[in-house]
């Protein structure tokens, strides 16, 4: 027995010592997971990392310094773990696993994938060139004291995306821009409505109320700053533009507040006095260049976890809008929110609450303000060590070919039957699964008012997740995407792109069925078409319904139509990936909802799902009946 043992351990170690793995991803998780791999005996690793390090990283990312800021994740980790590994091979790329140079036939030189994403869009493309180069992919994520390691062996168990993925609340545009009830509403208003009108793309459709209430004006946009305006003239026209006219505007349709409470327009001068307009920051700006703007310090307020009352907030909207416009003037129309933009979380805290307070909604510190903005719960460092662990142990199984073995682990945050590690077994391939399994979708659309544009960005890229797409109707092409086209046929693409789906070259109507490829992704798929002349405007705000694939997380959109949906800004995104809640996950060997069902499960009914955002920091947990229908477990 012994000596069977020694001979199971020679062959682990050999089996790792000649191993070449791909590691996907270089944050929390990955900086663990690239040192355990190095102490373990791997010599032949390969990581990918677009991200460089911020400085919110350096709490658990322990490979990165101070001085390190700005630099590669991927160069830094590989050069960290060379100064106590140095006769070991790691070779990074400070780049996208989604660029051209990381296709199948790159994949393939690989014994095993490891992914450390923090995305769901870069989940579902290394999970498509593993099967097609036939490489095992072990899965991971984590998020506060929850974590899980998953394995995906092509043939022998699901693909990650056999499951469908829980899509956060959205909300109709009307709620966010008339009728809010939650401080998220105010917060999604404030970010992706007023942030983007004042600060970002001046092209980019917006649906709040840009009409002037000027009498004699032929301003078409109150927006839109005068060239002889005074800063602070303009600063106290937009407050009293969106927080007064456009709720009096509001309220003038009687029948929307029958059974809702009336919100209060707010006007500066009712706010704050003329003489602490004027001087609003004026004595306590900034002094050091080199120091980031900021309101709060301008304003000598100093704890983020104060709510501030209305005229605070009034004065903190003010003093950010003028920072923005006399420290940051270059980077106007170029912003993006960012949670990590001091002077841009203010602003929005502040409209936010100023939004929250004229709708009777309870008012939120910037502490508060800022998880709810920037989707924040913060990562634990132990967590992300034990994840790396077990994915090392996954590895070291998959690379012995003992598929038996395999485990699906979670990590629990309290003990369930004096268990903090769950292990069971993995789920054979879904047989229904569009990716693995080659089962056709069904679309259904208006085949005589839609577009070939729609449904190419509504469905093929933003729900199937293809990069490059080649669209095929029968043995036409009707479309193909990506460089090294003829002249002549892009521009017969582009013509059909904005034909109707009926009067393409090939008809697509009722029955109709479509082969959608990409070939960087060696993936196809086959789509069924379904006539449906009408579509409800809150409920399917896409204008067609996909069945049969794992929904992703929604984007946040908005436009002007006012026929779209808002996601939820409170949705949260995995700070280092997804974290599935295993309750959810019917079928296992030991049933779970036995193992689980005292109260010592944690609160692990929340299901949680990775959205499309590269920064560590962000988790979103949906909540989902753990009650779900029994799957087959792999035999």
């Amino acid at each position: 027995m012994a000596s069977s043992a020694a001979a199971a351990s020679s062959s682990s170690e050999e089996a790792v010592k000649a191993a070449k793995v791909l590691m996907v991803g270089a944050g929390g998780i990955g900086c663990e997971l690239l040192k355990t791999l190095a102490l373990s005996g791997f010599r032949d690793i390969h990581i990918i990392d677009l991200d460089t390090i911020e400085v919110s990283n350096l709490n658990r990312q322990f490979l990165f310094r101070q001085s390190h800021v700005g630099q590669s994740k991927a160069h830094v980790a590989r050069d960290a773990v060379l100064k106590f590994r140095p006769n070991i091979n790691i070779t990074s790329y400070h780049a996208n696993v989604k660029d051209a140079q990381f296709n199948v036939d790159f994949f393939k030189q690989f014994n095993v994938v490891l992914n450390g994403l923090d995305n769901l869009d870069a989940r579902r493309h290394v999970n498509r060139l593993c099967l097609a180069a036939e490489v095992p992919l072990v899965e991971s994520g984590t998020t506060g004291f929850l974590g899980q390691v998953t394995v995906h062996v092509k043939g022998k168990t699901e693909c990650y995306e056999c499951q469908p993925k829980p899509v956060p609340k959205s909300y109709p545009v009307c709620t966010i821009t008339s009728t809010p009830s939650k401080f998220v509403h105010c917060i999604v208003w404030a970010k992706d409505l007023l942030f983007a009108k004042l600060f970002g793309d001046k092209n980019q459709d917006n649906d709040l109320n840009v009409r002037s209430n000027e009498s004699g004006t032929s301003k078409s946009d109150v927006f839109e700053r005068n060239a002889d305006e005074d800063l602070e003239q303009y600063a106290r026209r937009i407050y009293d533009h969106v927080f007064g006219y456009n709720i009096e505007v509001a309220l003038e349709n009687e029948e929307t507040w029958k059974n809702r409470r009336r919100p209060n327009p707010i006007y500066i001068h009712g706010t704050l006095p003329e003489e602490a307009i004027w001087q609003n920051g004026s004595s306590r700006d900034c002094n050091n260049q080199q120091q980031e703007p900021s309101a709060m310090v301008s304003l000598g307020l100093r704890n983020p976890q104060e709510i501030w009352n209305l005229a605070d907030n009034s004065r903190v909207f003010l003093e950010a809008l003028r920072l923005f416009f006399e420290k940051r003037e270059k980077e106007i129309g170029n912003l993006i929110f960012d949670k990590d933009d001091q002077l841009a979380v203010e602003f929005v805290t502040a409209a936010a609450n100023i939004r929250a307070s004229s709708f009777g909604i309870p008012l939120h510190s910037l502490f508060e303000a800022k998880g709810v903005a920037g989707n924040i719960v913060h990562a634990v460092a132990t967590t992300n060590a034990i994840i790396a662990g077990l994915i090392v142990i996954e590895a070291i199984k998959v690379l012995q070919g003992d598929y038996k073995r395999y485990r699906m682990t979670y990590c629990l945050e309290h003990p369930s039957r004096k268990m903090l590690l769950m292990p069971v077994e993995p789920f054979e391939p879904n047989k229904s699964c569009y990716v693995c399994s080659e089962t056709p979708l069904l679309l259904e659309v208006n085949t005589k008012t839609t577009k070939l544009r729609e449904v190419i960005d509504k469905i093929i890229k933003s729900k199937l997740g293809m990069n490059l797409p080649l669209v095929m109707i029968g043995s036409t092409l009707v479309f193909e995407d990506g460089d090294g086209l003829e002249e002549d046929e892009a521009a017969n693409y582009a013509l059909n792109l904005e034909k109707i789906l009926a009067e393409l070259p090939a008809p697509v109507i009722n029955g109709t069925k479509i082969t959608v490829e990409d070939f960087q992704q060696e993936f196809s798929c086959s789509i069924n078409i379904k006539h449906r002349d009408e579509f409800d405007a809150e409920k399917e705000p896409d204008g067609m319904v996909l069945s049969g694939w794992s929904a992703p997380v929604e984007k946040q959109v908005t436009s002007n139509g006012g026929n779209q949906s808002v996601a939820s800004s409170s949705g949260t995104d995995y700070p280092d990936g997804i974290v599935e809640d295993m309750s959810t996950k019917p079928g296992m060997k030991r049933k779970l909802d036995e193992i689980l069902e005292s109260k010592e499960n944690c609160d692990a009914s929340s299901s949680a799902q990775v959205v499309e955002d590269d920064d560590d920091d962000d988790i979103v947990m949906l909540d989902e009946d753990p009650k779900l229908a029994k799957k087959k477990r792999l035999q």
